[in-house]
């Protein structure tokens, strides 16, 4: 559908409708469907009495039939999922689901129950454009054998924060329900627009009890981009009470609050609340009530096409467990195998183990915690990197040339080395990355002072008008809201102190990355992370033990995948890895042996843990 894609962002039509009059007179036209009843769908349909708009669908109907040799239902779902605006979808988190999963997850729930009944309810409260209750109407046909105009009018609900995707899903199901015959005046829908945060049901009927069904895939915000009204509204909500909660944690919370006494809920969701801080609410929810839940997790397996995010399938019954069942799985939802992991095994202060969770605990059981024996620093943070960071495009004796709009000449003698450690993923010394970093700062005990402004101006006159020149753009951070002690002072106060002997590394690795030793005291770095001690040997044979396959097996199995076989090594996932009590003479033989495998082989010995 690329085409079809590009010419709807070429043609830039002014309305929802429009792209939808579009849109919708092409798939009747190509699937040669003809309304003779419907009036909500008449409305939408382009004849040829509007000569330009009936040029317009022609082009586009020819634009279809390039890319695709089936113009069907899915590719309707995914084009309107396509012209969402893109701060709409920044702001609301909408996305495509694959039909896959959609079915999966409406199978899955509605195999639940056994009897249908007339007040059966099925929900999506997030519901987008439609396509979790495009599965559901085509599924609860089948088992109940009634007329859509039933279905959509008794037994379907959803809810969402446009307006726009509510009539979309609105024309999604009259699709459905006139490509299987059923071409009458109007449906009646139970289709709200609404934030689900703060929409209440019970509003809309007394009586109302609960869902039998709570599908969906609920909106992918992180923290930074939920606008303020909606931040006011997570308060509200138990499960966001740690952290900095992304938009879809309260989902969990709100779908099962609606769920009758016998209900289950089914999501494709981030898979980032098994260990995060801001998960942490929502796993102390999971274990109160222990609730019987699913989860199916797709590790580094990308799902979605157009976002980078790791995800899992919640399957979860408003009834109580002892137990949480979990399963890896692939794209293709097959060869699913269960592991049972007891609640009473899970820490929800400290994140979950879902995966081999014995070995997990097993190594967080061992010794002291990595957290609790070693201090991680993230890099110094100016929030304007390409101001402050610079490779000479020359120097002298006492300059160095700094290309940036123009070439500026900086005194060295206000500059200091820096480094990247995200770079040790392929770089392997120090000196191959080193780079400059102007540093308006002087150590006093150690701890760093911001230069007055005049004594800069008197002293280093030529970096001062480099630094004037940029003063607007360093206004710029934090959205210029940035309370800093001077204009010219970096963003953050953090990993400025000198320390000595650093172990980098970086933040996102393959296995294993170059973890490198410097003792530099007077080398910065920015991104990436370090661990910094005043004992060298301990470096030493803390680089032997992150190499090592026990250390890879723990981050593969427990820490936040990326895609192409990384993953993350920030403090959070590194932080509670079990560091053994190994004595002098063990840290020695450690240190100095070069034989990888025999490193492994002596290092699980003391864990415990078989890995060959």
């Amino acid at each position: 559908m690329r085409n079809a894609f590009k010419y709807l962002s070429q043609n830039r039509l002014t309305t929802p409708k429009k792209v939808d009059r579009l849109i919708i007179s092409a798939f009747l036209k190509i699937n040669k469907l003809q309304p003779k009843y419907n009036t909500f769908l008449q409305a939408y349909t382009i004849d040829k009495s509007d000569k330009e708009e009936y040029e317009r669908l022609n082009e586009f109907v020819s634009i279809i039939d390039s890319d695709v040799a089936y113009f069907g239902f899915e590719e309707l779902i995914e084009l309107f999922e396509f012209v969402i605006s893109p701060a709409d979808r920044i702001i609301n988190g909408a996305i495509y689901t694959p039909e896959n999963i959609r079915k999966f997850i409406v199978e899955e729930t509605l195999n639940k129950h056994n009897v249908i009944t007339d007040l059966f309810k099925i929900s999506d409260i997030a519901c987008g454009c439609g396509g979790f209750l495009f599965n559901a109407s085509i599924e609860l046909k089948k088992k109940i054998n009634k007329p859509y105009s039933d279905i959509f009018s008794n037994h379907i609900y959803g809810l969402d924060i446009q307006e726009y995707s509510i009539n979309r899903t609105k024309l999604l199901l009259t699709l459905l329900a006139l490509s299987e015959g059923e071409d009458i005046n109007t449906f009646n829908f139970n289709l709200y627009t609404g934030d689900a945060l703060s929409f209440n049901w019970k509003n809309l009927n007394p009586n109302f009890n609960g869902f039998d069904i709570v599908i969906g895939n609920p909106p992918y915000v992180c923290s930074r981009n939920i606008p303020e009204d909606s931040k006011k509204l997570l308060e509200n909500w138990k499960v966001c009470k740690s952290g900095h909660p992304d938009l879809y944690i309260p989902f969990f919370q709100i779908g099962i609050e609606n769920l009758t006494s016998t209900g289950i809920l089914g999501y494709i969701t981030m898979n980032t609340f098994f260990k995060s801080v801001n998960g942490r609410a929502l796993r102390e929810y999971f274990q109160e009530n222990q609730f019987s839940i699913k989860i199916i997790d797709f590790g580094n397996n990308q799902i979605f096409k157009s976002k980078s995010t790791y995800t899992c399938i919640c399957l979860i019954e408003n009834s109580k467990s002892s137990v949480i069942e979990f399963a890896r799985s692939n794209k293709k939802l097959n060869n699913l195998i269960f592991n049972k992991i007891k609640y009473s095994k899970l820490d929800a202060f400290k994140g979950w183990n879902l995966n081999k969770n014995e070995i997990i605990d097993r190594i967080e059981d061992t010794g002291v915690s990595f957290g609790e024996l070693y201090k991680t620093r993230n890099g110094i943070a100016t929030l304007k990197n390409n101001i402050y960071i610079f490779n000479p495009i020359d120097e002298s004796n006492d300059y160095y040339y700094l290309q940036n709009g123009k070439v500026y000449e900086i005194e060295k003698d206000i500059c200091k080395d820096i480094i990247n450690p995200n770079k040790f993923t392929q770089a392997e010394s120090v000196d191959s990355i080193k780079v400059k970093a102007i540093f308006p700062y002087e150590y006093v005990n150690n701890r760093a002072i911001l230069l007055d402004e005049k004594y800069i101006k008197i002293n280093y006159p030529k970096a001062y008008k480099y630094l004037t020149d940029k003063r607007k753009i360093l206004g710029t951070r934090d959205k210029g809201n940035g309370k800093y002690q001077n204009w010219y002072a970096y963003g953050r106060n953090q990993s400025l102190e000198k320390f000595k002997y650093k172990l980098f590394f970086p933040h996102i690795t393959p296995s294993t990355p170059n973890f490198t030793i410097d003792t530099d005291e007077n080398l910065l770095f920015y991104n990436g992370l370090a661990v910094v001690t005043e004992n060298e040997k301990e470096l030493h044979f803390l680089k032997k033990l992150m190499a090592s396959r026990l250390f890879w097996t723990y981050i593969e199995l427990s820490s936040k995948p990326y895609g192409s076989g990384y993953y993350s090594l920030s403090r959070n996932y590194i932080k509670n890895f079990g560091v053994y009590n190994f004595d002098d003479k063990e840290k020695d033989f450690i240190i100095n042996t070069n034989e990888q495998k025999e490193i492994d082989t002596f290092i699980e010995s003391k864990y415990g843990v078989i890995l060959e």
